[in-house]
């Protein structure tokens, strides 16, 4: 894995932490929060998952700092630290599905309920990131992540998303490399597979951002006028609208724009304040409702497109109560 090892400033910052300066510590690992935040998101789905994921991370590397050893990268250390927090999450989470399946009254979870978060933008942003936001949190790669083992997962995204050498994955993981090199294409032939399928979200072909912005602000006009013929030009014949973790799934344009005009009264475009935003690299759409005193700020949902040729190919709406809490991030600069 890319890094290098501490030079003087971190090296003093780490005995300083070794002596207990939780400060120092906070210092000597705030460079890699954000994108080891971003790696629990790939692995977990949720951004509750991810902070929590990310929270135990640097905890064990609060506890651990007599074991580390400076000349080896700190990202490194940290990143396999986060991988295997997230592979006893996704343990734990197996096991309780499991549970739950036992019982009768969760079917749902047979039908393809998916633990997935849209990711805002804004979290994206950073020196470690690219000029250009790559697929890798893309939510049709997010989606074909979900079906996949959890260790297929992990060995997918620290070789093809952070380069992680075939040695040092093995290494990581705790087995060989043959081991490592078989996980991966079987996690690749999986992963492409499903992100061809399209069965959550359509694969997003980026554009430049104002031809996006504008196909959202048709959309909405659309919408808000229950312009039927309107939105047909806007949507490609195929279209699906999703609702995760729900498994319900509205496929072909003439069913997603019956679904759109034919929401409740209560619930009518026109009762929301709509601010347009991005999430997972992707145009989104930040509902909001109106109060008595007509103030929007009431979360109630986020919609994300997928669009290809100028036109939307799908729409995931997230709106669980985990992720209302978290809207916030999502609301634009401007609003």
């Amino acid at each position: 894995m890319t890094g290098q090892a501490l030079g003087p400033p971190e090296l003093a910052a780490l005995e300083a932490a070794r002596g207990g300066d939780g400060e120092a510590f906070a210092k000597l690992t705030a460079p890699l929060r954000r994108e080891l935040h971003v790696h629990c998101y790939r692995m977990l789905g949720t951004l509750h998952d991810a902070d929590d994921a990310l929270q135990d991370t640097m905890l064990r590397a609060w506890r651990g700092l007599p074991t580390y050893q400076p000349h080896r990268p700190l990202r490194a250390w940290l990143y396999r630290i986060a991988t295997n927090v997230c592979l006893t999450a996704l343990r734990v989470r197996s096991r309780d599905r499991t549970e739950l399946l036992a019982d009768d009254h969760a079917e749902s979870l047979e039908t393809g309920a998916l633990r997935l978060d849209p990711y805002p933008d804004q979290l994206l942003e950073g020196p470690e990131r690219s000029a250009e936001i790559r697929e890798d949190v893309e939510l049709a790669f997010l989606v074909a992540l979900q079906v996949l083992p959890p260790r297929q997962r992990a060995v997918l995204l620290l070789r093809d998303v952070l380069d992680v050498g075939v040695g040092e994955v093995a290494e990581l993981l705790d087995t060989s490399v043959g081991a490592v090199n078989s996980a991966l294409q079987r996690a690749r032939a999986t992963c492409s597979a499903e992100r061809r399928a399209g069965r959550v979200s359509r694969h997003h072909a980026p554009g430049p951002t104002d031809v996006e912005a504008a196909l959202v602000r048709r959309f909405v006009t659309a919408w808000r006028a229950a312009d039927p013929a309107e939105l047909a030009r806007l949507l490609v014949e195929d279209a699906i609208l999703t609702m995760p973790p729900e498994p319900s799934r509205i496929v072909g344009r003439d069913a997603v724009i019956a679904f759109l005009l034919t929401v409740p009264d209560a619930d009518h475009p026109g009762h929301f304040q709509t601010d347009p935003t991005r999430a997972n690299g992707q145009p989104a759409l930040l509902l909001r409702r109106f109060t008595a005193d007509g103030q929007a700020d009431l979360p109630y949902a986020v919609l994300v497109f997928s669009m290809a040729d100028d036109v939307i190919a799908s729409i995931t709406r997230f709106g669980t109560p985990g992720l209302l809490e978290r809207l916030p991030l999502f609301v634009p600069s401007h609003a």
